[in-house]
């Protein structure tokens, strides 16, 4: 216990036009949780990475278990007990989650794939993790949270001895986290080491021994947990000081500018009814499932709606596709940013651009190279966008600026309702601050916004008032100034009585 099983020293790697990492230092020891640190473009998952052979480092030496290596491939670092769960959720869609656990590693019969004992191998491993997930089920099918389980799962099917997590908690529930928790608790005590990536600074007082703090594609410090404050990790991140970790600002409220009557789609949103006013920030609360994605998607027209009525400042608009909901004003930014809400191998450019091509096109329908440029750089410097220039690959961002990307390219519309729906998810303190920022400024405009969020202290940090979901419903509304944590989560539990009637 306590060796060192990962040794990387002087490891640079640059992207074009992107400096990714310089000269970074970084050690693991057997038995430990490493919190590895750093804000959205530090160079955090970069480095984990090169150990995990994804990517190859520029310059640099890394030893693992004593033995060094040149350039790792995927195989040659699973091989030498290297596993990483990544950020954005790495898994075959179309397959099923035994598939996938075993994709590349296939178990075979005597003429094919032995697809009954991959299953049954695939079902011990979630048992024992005590994931009640069905091994046949197809991945694409499960909600993010359960993919995200099954991407643990897989990592640790190899029976990995170095365990790398990537924001593995970021769509989990308090109960799946306290799981993680549970499982990251046992490995430590086998002896395997683990490196844990995660913004929710919260989160790494209950398992983590040591920490290392990058910024800027460099490394800062390693100390052990007991010895520094999260003040000092914070200001160490970011490179200032963080005053107020939720802004607030106050507006007077002023007229209804985006009302929902009667809104029902499918199991999940039933009978929805709320507004938003200028000058206020409305958030939507509730446990996973409770039905909030699924509203967001009735109302931007991406699921079929079977009844109900949107209005956007007094007047009834009718969106039955996305396209509708953008040309009334009503915009998006969706939960899974990289599925639903970017072209990663488009640039940024082009990410902004498309969605507005009827702002920057003449009437033959050519692109005004000049409004293009002004409306992107306006987006990039506005939302702190971090890159060189918008020709960079929106894929090759750092998650926090994947997000901002996501959310510019509809502000640049002056849309006058913007719905977030976990827009924080998988990003950093500093960048989390600056879309807060965003809201209240979005907020100052007069523009409606509407967001959901599964972390409590944020719901109560920024929205004015909180519209709680549970199992498809509304159960409540209240002012964040006025609530407590303990009354949002028993409206988010008010399940309904359901009575179960004998033939």
């Amino acid at each position: 216990m306590n060796e060192v099983i990962v040794s990387m020293k002087n490891v640079s790697k640059s992207f074009p036009g992107v400096k990714a990492l310089d000269n970074v230092d970084f050690e693991l020891r057997s038995g430990e949780v490493m919190a590895l640190l750093g804000e959205n473009g530090a160079g955090k998952s970069t480095l984990m990475k090169i150990l995990s052979g994804v990517y190859t480092r520029d310059s640099g030496q890394l030893e693992i278990f004593g033995n060094e290596y040149g350039n790792l491939t995927p195989k040659q670092a699973e091989e030498a007990g290297v596993a990483i769960i990544h950020q954005e959720l790495n898994l075959c869609r179309h397959l099923t989650v035994a598939e996938n656990m075993f994709l590349g590693r296939e178990i075979y019969g005597k003429f094919a794939l032995d697809n009954a004992k991959m299953e049954a191998e695939a079902q011990r491993i979630l048992d024992g993790l005590k994931i009640d997930i069905d091994p046949r089920q197809v991945v694409g099918d499960l909600p993010v949270s359960k993919q995200q389980m099954v991407e643990i799962a897989k990592a640790l099917s190899v029976n990995a001895k170095i365990l790398v997590m990537d924001e593995p908690t970021s769509a989990l529930t308090s109960k799946e986290i306290d799981e993680l928790f549970r499982i990251i608790k046992e490995l430590k005590a086998e002896g395997k080491g683990i490196v844990y990536i995660s913004h929710r600074l919260e989160e790494l007082q209950h398992i983590v021994d040591r920490v290392t703090i990058m910024r800027d594609g460099q490394y800062i410090l390693t100390s052990d947990f007991k010895d520094i404050t999260m003040d000092v990790i914070i200001t160490n991140m970011v490179g200032r000081e963080i005053k107020e970790k939720f802004p607030r600002v106050e507006c007077k409220k002023g007229k209804v500018v985006f009302e929902v009557k009667n809104l029902n789609a499918g199991r999940m949103v039933r009978d929805i009814n709320f507004s938003v006013n200028e000058g206020e920030i409305v958030g939507f609360a509730g446990l996973m499932g409770a039905g909030r994605t699924e509203t967001t998607r009735a109302i931007f027209g991406v699921d079929e709606k079977t009844s109900g009525q949107i209005y956007v400042d007094g007047h009834e608009v009718k969106i039955d596709c996305p396209m509708d909901a953008i040309k009334n004003g009503v915009v998006l930014a969706p939960e899974d940013r990289k599925k639903d809400g970017l072209c990663t191998q488009l640039s940024i450019r082009d990410n902004i651009t498309l969605p507005n091509l009827d702002m920057v096109c003449n009437k033959a329908g050519v692109v005004n190279s000049k409004k293009e440029k002004e409306m992107c750089d306006q987006t990039v410097e506005n939302l702190k966008i971090k890159t060189p220039n918008v020709d960079i690959l929106a894929g090759n961002l750092s998650g926090g600026n994947q997000q901002k990307v996501v959310v510019g390219k509809w502000l640049a519309r002056n849309s006058r309702v913007v719905i977030f729906d976990e827009p924080t998810r998988g990003i950093d303190v500093g960048a989390k601050v600056e879309i807060y920022n965003l809201m209240n400024e979005l907020k100052k405009q007069g523009i409606a916004v509407m967001f959901v969020s599964s972390e409590m202290p944020e719901v109560m940090g920024i929205a004015d008032r909180i519209v709680v979901m549970c199992d498809g419903r509304i159960t409540g509304e209240v002012m964040a100034k006025d609530t407590t944590q303990n009354e949002i989560l028993k409206l988010a539990t008010s399940f309904e009585d359901k009575k179960i009637g004998s033939n």
